[in-house]
């Protein structure tokens, strides 16, 4: 074999991303790309908001001698102080410049944080249904996931997570708003979990570090998105602005570390070293550029929720069961069918392309992402229609 086992198994257990794909492709071949209707993707059609596109013409226009060159590896000061003043109002803690490291998207930023903790066989324990790489990330570092269940509202089941933990529980990784599901984790959550955490802490003698997963914290529906260093003190934001700058392509993203963290200045010392040596070496220079001004923009809200409310009112009317979200740009309604993958068969045959729960940790379910044309929404209810009761809804 000319491939890693290791990386030939991860292939494998992704085969469900690859056929999906294919089975795309060959719907749009045969039907036309404009009758297919794509809800699989997390990648936003809407354009980055105007203030972005005046902010790039102004650095286009004004050239700076030396803006293309490396830079620290934590990336440019300014840019970094940019970031830290607006967590800083957000939160009780001084966040400064010296907290933060750019990175490329939030994915980098997962992997450097995950580097930087782990030890070969140290745990890190994700909660159901969770985002579809969280487990290669943490393969990668030589880690072991633990998955935990959340409670059939989605939201973060504290008891069940500490029986979790043991003397090797290293991180935990939370996501709100999630991906699947959309559900915001409240404060008043996140702060019992932090107590529960203290006390772990203490009875194993070990820092726990949770790791808050936040490219869609912008994008909430008039529900508070708390700040993660207000609930626990041992934490570090992730997150990009593929979403709320509607920027993906980009790569651009960073991590925040809380000022309470434990052993804060190593752990910054290691993270910077990391983001180097996993071959990241800095943020893209433009793109940390063009993003330091823009720390306030995001993209407007309503139109995700427009498109949300198109979606989850016909589909609840049909008889779909499923959470409403508070935030993100994804449904997870339960499949109509026993076996999901039967359900995501069944609407190809409507051309309505899905995401099986089993990719999220969670069979039963299936995932929507809106964040799609309005006309290609509209287009699709009447399909959703016939699916639903060739289903049995």
């Amino acid at each position: 074999m000319t491939i890693a086992a290791k990386v030939n198994e991860c292939i494998e257990r992704a085969s469900w991303i690859r056929k999906m794909f294919e089975e795309g492709a060959a719907l749009r071949e045969q039907y036309g790309a404009d009758q297919v209707f794509d809800f699989t993707l997390g990648n936003p059609t809407i354009e980055p908001p105007k203030e972005l596109h005046a902010e790039l013409k102004r650095i286009a226009e004004n050239p700076e001698p030396g803006m293309h060159r490396y830079m620290n590896n934590a990336g440019y000061d300014d840019t970094r102080a940019a970031v830290a003043e607006v967590i800083a109002e957000q939160c009780d803690q001084p966040v400064g410049a010296e907290h933060i490291v750019m990175t490329c998207g939030a994915g980098a930023a997962m992997n450097v944080v995950l580097k930087t903790l782990l030890n070969p066989g140290d745990e890190v324990i994700i909660l159901t249904p969770f985002f579809v790489e969280y487990k290669f990330y943490i393969d990668n570092h030589q880690g072991i996931p633990v998955t935990v269940a959340c409670k059939d509202d989605f939201q973060p089941d504290i008891e069940a997570i500490g029986a979790a933990i043991t003397a090797r529980t290293k991180a935990i990784i939370v996501n709100s708003p999630n991906n699947p599901t959309g559900v915001i984790y409240p404060e008043a959550t996140l702060k019992n979990l932090g107590e529960m955490l203290k006390q772990k802490e203490q009875e194993f003698g070990n820092a726990i570090t949770v790791i808050s997963d936040e490219p869609y914290a912008k994008i909430s529906y008039g529900e508070e998105v708390p700040c993660i260093f207000n609930c626990i003190d041992n934490a570090v934001i992730v997150t990009s602005h593929s979403k709320d700058l509607a920027l993906p392509g980009e790569r651009i993203g960073y991590l925040a570390a809380s000022p309470a963290m434990d052993d804060i200045n190593l752990f910054m010392q290691g993270a910077i070293f990391c983001n180097r040596v996993l071959g990241f070496v800095n943020a893209p220079a433009m793109m940390q550029r063009l993003v330091t001004n823009l720390q306030r923009s995001s993209v407007d809200s309503e139109i995700y929720r427009r498109k949300r409310d198109m979606l989850y009112d016909k589909l609840t009317e049909l008889g779909f069961e499923m959470i409403k979200p508070g935030g993100g740009f994804y449904l997870f309604p339960k499949s109509p069918m026993s076996d999901e993958m039967e359900f995501i068969r069944l609407a190809q045959k409507y051309r309505i392309l899905l995401v099986p729960g089993s990719g999220f940790g969670a069979p039963g379910f299936f995932r929507i992402a809106y964040c799609v044309d309005d006309d290609m929404i509209e287009r699709s209810l009447p399909l959703w229609e016939q699916l639903a009761k060739e289903a049995g809804l």
